[in-house]
C-alpha cells in the first residue's frame, strides 16, 4: 500500500492511437502518446491503480501509478570520441 502524500510517478495517456495526427510515422501513430508525471498521491493507492497526484507547482494530474519515490537519473549517453575535442577546437578558433 502506498500512503497518501507519498512521492510517486504516474503515467497518463495524452492521446489515444485514434486521436494521433495523420501525418506522423506509422510506427509512432501505432502507439498512444503518453507522459509521466511526478507528484504526491492524493489518496492511498497501489502500483497500477488510477490515482490523482499533486505536483510541486500545485497541478492536479491523473494517471496510473508506475513508480514509488522515483529518483532522477540523467545521462548524456556514452563517450563519443568524434566530439571529445570540440571545446578545445572552439577555443583555438576563437584565438
Amino acid at each position: 500500500m502506498i500512503r497518501k502524500g507519498t512521492w510517486i510517478e504516474i503515467e497518463e495517456v495524452v492521446l489515444e492511437v485514434d486521436d494521433r495526427a495523420s501525418n506522423i510515422p506509422i510506427e509512432t501513430k501505432a502507439t498512444p502518446l503518453k507522459c509521466w508525471i511526478r507528484g504526491y498521491c492524493m489518496e492511498d493507492c497501489d502500483l497500477g491503480e488510477y490515482v490523482q497526484v499533486k505536483t510541486n507547482i500545485g497541478r492536479i494530474a491523473k494517471g496510473v501509478v508506475v513508480e514509488v519515490e522515483p529518483g532522477y537519473y540523467h545521462t548524456y549517453g556514452k563517450y563519443v570520441s568524434e566530439i571529445s575535442r570540440i571545446g578545445i577546437q572552439a577555443k583555438e578558433m576563437i584565438k
